[in-house]
């Protein structure tokens, strides 16, 4: 739980402009009006300045911190009750204990998802801070703007999750198999081959569910675009396609990578060193 919550911090607060660029993305650019990722870099730094950059990571932290620990912990309690005694674990175990990980950790947290996204999207002086930009959501929209674009989230970050952790753990026990003595499971495999497993393992994931967490993001920001009617996400996703074609359903995805790609790097890189300084402190 600890390794996994550090890890979440180091990688969040590292990428949190890549992270703003990319929902900005999401939500103002358009076939007719794309914007691209330093397109949308420049508007948020004349907007609000470098310090910008960084709006809503806080809120960020606050959301990933536990979101992170408690999906590693449950990824790993799950992958316990789904083994079989004597074999090891295989993709499709590691796939189903990553997707209901994933699933526990965003129900948990969600409500703090949606607080990130309009905090990443407002503008200099919107919001007071994070209780104000709550209040001002419960206030003017009711409790259930908490809730907004969760079954498409809960949807996607299945996918993400089970792809992402299956696809790490798989590559990283193929290489400890071949190049570790102890055939040890659970080693350190090195910040080469963690930074290699974690950039497969996410644009794997990305590739798969980026549409459904384009949905959501959508979703929850509709209230803040002028003229934006709200709709379900099955009528969401025929619009973008209808408007916009399946290329839409992929808009903003570049920065999203650029953002996604070395977050999970990161948060693999911190977690198996966390482990590992966990492991000596047992010994002493």
């Amino acid at each position: 739980m600890i390794a996994g919550t550090v890890a979440g911090i180091v990688a969040r607060t590292s990428t949190a402009p890549m992270d703003r660029v990319k929902v900005f993305t999401q939500v103002h650019s358009t076939k007719a009006n794309p914007i691209s990722v330093a397109g949308a870099m420049m508007h948020l730094i004349v907007e609000g300045g470098v310090r910008s950059l960084w709006r809503g990571n806080g809120m960020n932290v606050l959301k990933v911190a536990p979101e992170t620990g408690f999906k590693f912990t449950a990824y790993e309690k799950y992958k316990m009750m789904l083994a079989v005694e004597g074999e090891r674990n295989d993709v499709l175990t590691r796939f189903k204990a990553g997707a209901m990980a994933g699933a526990t950790a965003q129900t948990a947290i969600y409500p703090l998802e949606v607080l990130k996204t309009r905090l990443t999207l407002s503008k200099t002086n919107q919001y007071k801070g994070i209780r104000d930009c709550a209040k001002q959501m419960l206030m003017k929209e009711g409790v259930r703007a908490f809730s907004r674009g969760y079954i498409p989230n809960i949807l996607g970050i299945t996918m993400y999750t089970g792809i992402d952790l299956a696809v790490y753990e798989t590559l990283k026990t193929a290489w400890l198999s071949r190049h570790n003595k102890d055939s040890n499971p659970n080693a350190n495999p090195g910040v080469l081959v963690t930074l290699g497993c974690g950039a497969v393992s996410a644009t794997s994931g990305q590739m798969v569910s980026y549409p459904l967490a384009l949905v959501r993001t959508q979703m929850q920001a509709q209230v803040l675009v002028k003229g934006e009617e709200r709709a379900t996400m099955t009528t969401m996703l025929k619009n973008i396609v209808k408007s916009q074609g399946v290329k839409g359903l992929y808009r903003g995805f570049l920065p999203n990578l650029l953002k996604a790609v070395p977050a999970v790097c990161i948060t693999y890189l911190v977690y198996e060193q966390m482990k590992t300084i966990w492991e000596k402190y047992k010994k002493k």
